[in-house]
């Protein structure tokens, strides 16, 4: 449908006689053109579509470039904040930049394909942002996973709340906190703690500037990656970023 309103809206502009510089033909030129046009429409109306798909193209590579540029312009924000945590080898040739939420259906649709690369690919790092825009809960989440660094259980707890199904609320954190024997009482301390609450803001800050206004996004590369994707997607992305190395 929405192809269709499209072609027409576009049909109407080519035929409107204000499509046509005015002053560059009479009036009896511009009917001919006018009625030429129609006639062509009539007897191959697929050029509309092959139109509109070329200017969609278009668009998607000047948007394309775009995103490139601006994660050239975030380089260090994205790969050298010494406080955002990191997966796989931290030494690894190639790193993808992650934004995720603990709330969001597709961040946890993704966590064991990101762990099976992870575990298939020995010059990989991950580097994780969280960007908790689902809610209250997304934050305390956020908050909680990155104090539990604190008592040196990020990774477990960054693993359960990915493989967390049901309601991710403020209990839950907690109850799973508990679960992984995580001090709960230091833990809600350490969650107000200033690096923890600058890092959230630095990584809100970033995504604003890179556009990113939904999880999960990934960045490879030059790439950026909006929303879930499949392993071999991933897989090739990735072959593709060291290529261009």
């Amino acid at each position: 449908m929405r192809r269709i309103l499209a072609a027409t809206a576009l049909a109407a502009a080519l035929l409107a006689p204000a499509a046509v510089a005015q002053e560059a033909f009479s009036p009896a030129e511009r009917e001919e053109i006018r009625r030429v046009l129609i006639e062509t429409l009539r007897q191959r109306p697929e050029l509309v579509l092959e139109a509109l798909e070329a200017i969609e193209a278009k668009r998607e590579a000047q948007a394309r470039a775009r995103s490139a540029e601006s994660v050239r312009e975030r380089r260090r924000d994205l790969y050298d904040d010494a406080e955002a945590p990191v997966a796989g080898n931290p030494r690894g040739n190639l790193a993808i930049v992650e934004f995720f939420d603990y709330r969001c259906p597709y961040c946890k649709q993704m966590h064991a394909p990101m762990k099976a690369l992870l575990a298939g690919d020995p010059e990989l790092r991950v580097i994780r942002k969280d960007l908790p825009i689902l809610g209250p809960a997304s934050l305390i989440a956020s908050h909680a996973a990155l104090a539990a660094r604190v008592q040196g259980k990020y990774p477990a707890f960054h693993d359960a709340l990915m493989e967390f199904r049901g309601q991710l609320d403020e209990a839950a954190v907690f109850r799973i906190a508990g679960d992984l024997k995580l001090d709960v009482a230091r833990l809600r301390r350490d969650m107000e703690s200033p690096a923890v609450v600058t890092l959230l803001q630095r990584n809100v800050a970033l995504a604003q500037a890179l556009a990113i206004s939904g999880t999960p996004a990934f960045v490879i590369g030059d790439a950026l990656v909006p929303g879930a994707i499949d392993a071999e997607t991933m897989k090739r992305l990735v072959a593709e970023a060291r290529a261009k190395r």
